[in-house]
């Protein structure tokens, strides 16, 4: 299931009256000249950059660092929500967020969740847009698209589309900055399939189970110790299913998060005799320096060794 926490602030935050953002018939653009874009976080917000580039300014909710699913709003975050020219969100996923959006009118919002197909609990192919269209429940889907290359191009598509919008003089720009990204995304894609292709093990152990996109599309099996909570406590008996897991595949690593404790699969591990190595979701930076594209890469290296990958 997909967290509904609530926020904490939310109540307060809503109640601050929000500022409508002053545009023209034509162009979203501000004062400085450029669209005003909210990504809720780091995945979307990169998305918007590199496809806008100089003709947007990019904020994102969830601060670098911090855990995107807990992110809670301050008054003056729930204000730039009403103010933003265009909000990038992934519904179900951070509870503040959709909230906000509930009381807000930004003059554009784009729910990634209806550009992209997502998958369910079970690895179904789960599609958002025809789910409201049937009034079916769609809190069952698994968030973190992201971590399958493949989906992300229609999701650049759909930031394009909706950027032309607000800024007509900018659509072949952006249509010609979301092209080049999705040849990027296309490039990962095949690193990762070629990558994973020949590997003595094709079982994966994961503190969370973040990584269900990786392994539907490289043919590969995750194994959670928690489910897709990731501050979930696994209970004795899921334990002793992964212990089982990791004897009988021959799993040699336990993957845990950068922005999650690591206490549980280091705990693991040393019981299991087995070692530890970070794969990350990438739901944030907790490095400048890094960024998509380069997590992403040392995430398939870090893959290729615990799977013993040809």
């Amino acid at each position: 299931m997909l967290r509904a926490r609530p926020a904490l602030l939310l109540a307060s935050a809503l109640a601050v009256p929000a500022l409508v953002a002053g545009c023209s018939a034509t162009s979203a653009a501000d004062d400085d000249g450029t669209v005003q874009v909210l990504a809720s976080f780091y995945p979307l917000q990169m998305i918007a950059q590199e496809v806008g580039g100089d003709r947007v300014s990019v904020e994102s909710l969830t601060p670098p660092g911090a855990e995107p699913h807990d992110v809670e709003l301050s008054p003056a975050q729930v204000a730039k929500v009403s103010d933003a020219d265009l909000v990038l969100y992934l519904s179900g996923f951070q509870a503040a967020v959709d909230d906000a959006l509930a009381q807000a009118e930004p003059r554009d919002a784009l729910d990634a969740a209806d550009a992209t197909t997502l998958l369910s609990g079970d690895g179904e192919e789960h599609d958002h847009a025809e789910d409201e269209e049937e009034g079916h429940d769609h809190g069952d889907a698994d968030p973190h698209f992201w971590l399958d290359p493949s989906r992300m191009p229609a999701v650049a598509d759909a930031v394009a589309e909706h950027l032309s919008e607000l800024d007509p003089d900018g659509a072949q720009e952006f249509a010609a900055n979301a092209a080049a990204l999705d040849e990027r995304f296309a490039a990962l894609d095949e690193a990762y399939r070629t990558g994973l292709a020949e590997c003595g093990i094709r079982t994966f152990v994961t503190s969370h189970t973040a990584f269900g996109y990786l392994a539907h599309r490289y043919d590969l099996e995750e194994v959670g110790i928690s489910g897709i909570d990731p501050e979930a406590e696994p209970s004795p008996a899921r334990l002793a299913e992964v212990s089982d897991v990791v004897r009988d595949e021959g799993v040699t690593t336990l993957f845990f998060e950068t922005l999650v404790s690591p206490k549980v699969a280091e705990t693991l591990a040393q019981d299991l005799g087995v070692q530890t190595a970070v794969l990350d979701p990438i739901e944030g930076l907790a490095d400048d320096d890094a960024d998509y594209f380069s997590i992403a890469d040392d995430n398939l290296e870090a893959l290729r060794v615990a799977l013993s990958c040809s």
